[in-house]
């Protein structure tokens, strides 16, 4: 275990972090907002959404994707204005969540399946994917339990998502055109754990961070659990930038909660290997 050490406090809720060009962006979701950090903690507002924003990523050209939860839409800002880059409301089941943006701009967004601020029972949630230029959104996996972050590996062969509610690590191949196809388990995570964002290191591991268990582990293909750290309340993301491990924590994840309360965090732990892959 190794103590983290706090970046940035004061926010609601931090979510879909990612590491580009030496800045650290994430989504302060009850904030409404996407925010980008430099190294040392200062931060600036890139966009307000007008929406809950969720999972980023980014297109060849440069435009930022943003997940807009509650329209359950993809949203483009090319550093002057919103537009949709893609409606998924007939798609999705629940409100959209987390997504990965490959190297071409091939977009993966989850969703929740349920109404889980409203203590709905747990059901199934797809898997939807996007070209590149907004057009022919389609589900590519269904059936998965919460379908949270996600990784794709360096070569583009394989996508890795976090399914939360059944505490496991699933992987697909990616076809020619984006498809997936041959699911299996990539690993089981240890009782307790849930898995929610995660991200890929450049000797294989996986970072996952556990709201439940209160921590941020490493897990290899198979379960092996090669390192964790305790980060004494809910991890709910996780980024690696180099040789940093920004972990994204919180005290709880109601909407209203976060909306009233600035107590969620940025937090860093150095590690061994830098990240690797998308996002």
């Amino acid at each position: 275990m190794t103590t983290l050490t706090t970046l940035i406090e004061h926010l609601h809720f931090p979510e879909g972090p990612r590491w580009r060009e030496g800045e650290l962006f994430f989504s302060d979701m009850h904030a409404g907002r996407v925010v980008a950090s430099t190294p040392d903690g200062s931060t600036r507002t890139v966009v307000e959404t007008g929406d809950d924003p969720s999972g980023l990523g980014w297109l060849p050209a440069g435009e930022m994707l943003i997940v807009a939860m509650n329209r359950r839409a993809v949203l483009k800002f090319d550093g002057r204005k919103l537009t949709v880059h893609a409606d998924l409301s007939e798609l999705a089941s629940g409100i959209c969540n987390d997504m990965v943006v490959d190297s071409q701009g091939q977009a993966y967004v989850g969703n929740f399946g349920f109404d889980l601020h409203n203590g709905a029972e747990p059901s199934t949630a797809e898997l939807i994917c996007i070209d590149p230029d907004g057009s022919n959104p389609r589900i590519v996996a269904d059936e998965l339990m919460f379908p949270n972050g996600c990784v794709i590996t360096p070569d583009g062969s394989t996508l890795v998502v976090a399914e939360s509610f059944a505490g496991r690590l699933t992987a697909f191949d990616r076809d020619a055109n984006g498809d997936l196809n041959n699911r299996r388990l990539w690993a089981s995570l240890p009782d307790g754990a849930v898995p929610d964002g995660i991200c890929l290191d450049s000797a294989g591991g996986i970072w996952v961070a556990s709201p439940s268990s209160s921590e941020v582990l490493r897990v290899l293909e198979g379960g092996e659990i090669t390192d964790r750290h305790d980060t004494g309340r809910g991890a709910y993301a996780c980024a690696l930038g180099e040789r940093t491990l920004y972990v994204l924590t919180a005290s709880g994840s109601q909407p209203q909660f976060c909306r009233d309360n600035a107590t969620a965090c940025v937090e860093t732990v150095q590690v061994d290997f830098p990240g690797a892959g998308y996002p």
